[in-house]
């Protein structure tokens, strides 16, 4: 069985200096655990986004909690580019590893399997070769005059995320997003908010077990209804628009962001 714990406890499970992977902004992302994060004043993370990612990136980034990023990318999508990434890129205030999305998913598979590396081959020739030192190409050992791309297992300290419920043993639905499957396998901990938890088990019939990640994967959860806003989470609410909009409109200035985070982060207990 899976703890069901407190929003607080469970970010607190969450060392200093972990490898956080979270899924993209359509995925199931645990904004409300992301503030409370921040709000816990945990820090030095390296971030992997599985395989971008945008407004959890962005305030982490901008709160001063992430010593690493490696992604695909970061973007706010049809809201702009994620202002505190810019301006960390620009001022080289956190280090950042370029990847792709095939190459995130590969190397987290590598650590799924419990494998040291994963072959892949469509990175080859781009430019990305000359700043990933860590990734190896080699002669094909099955072919002559042919060449591989090794990258080396990604096994994350811990995966964060969000889905829409759990039961009480913790086997958690998550319907489509097999990405979440690969994360929870890779990781050493996985820990999931979820919008509630229900009393059925969600093992106990064939059509609720296929969307199914059984509780085995899963650390701990916490219940934190409409956990992923403002991100939308896909057949149970929509992105807050008007929130991004003006979100991007204060993180544009590290004041403005400033002033973005004291509306939104959860105040503490010992606070005035």
């Amino acid at each position: 069985m899976s703890e069901i714990l407190e929003l607080e406890d469970l970010v607190r499970r969450i060392p200093r200096g972990a490898l956080l992977a979270v899924p993209p902004d359509y995925g199931g992302v645990a904004m409300a655990a992301t503030r409370a994060l921040i709000a816990a004043g945990i820090g030095g993370l390296r971030l992997l986004a599985v395989p971008t990612s945008g407004l959890q990136a962005d305030l982490l980034i901008g709160a001063g909690a992430l010593a690493r990023i490696e992604a695909a990318g970061v973007t706010l999508g049809e809201f702009g580019s994620a202002p505190r990434f810019t301006a960390a890129v620009r001022d080289g205030t956190v280090a950042i590893a370029d990847s792709t999305c095939p190459a995130i998913h590969a190397a987290l598979q590598a650590a799924e399997k419990g494998v040291p590396f994963m072959p892949l081959r469509g990175v080859i020739g781009s430019d990305l070769l000359a700043v990933r030192d860590d990734w190896k190409v080699i002669g094909n050992p099955f072919a002559e005059a042919d060449s591989i791309l090794l990258l080396p297992a990604i096994r994350p300290d811990v995966a964060l995320f969000h889905a829409p419920y759990a039961d009480r043993s913790g086997n958690l639905w998550i319907g489509r997003r097999r990405e979440l499957v690969v994360m929870a396998h890779a990781a050493r901990t996985t820990l999931v908010t979820v919008e509630r938890i229900v009393e059925e088990d969600l093992l106990a019939s064939e059509a609720s077990a296929a969307g199914v990640l059984p509780a085995l994967y899963v650390s701990a959860l916490a219940e934190a209804p409409r956990g992923a806003w403002p991100l939308g989470l896909v057949e149970h609410y929509p992105v807050d628009a008007e929130h991004m909009c003006r979100y991007v409109g204060l993180a544009r200035s590290a004041d403005g962001f400033a002033r973005y985070l004291a509306e939104v982060l959860p105040r503490r207990p010992d606070a005035a």
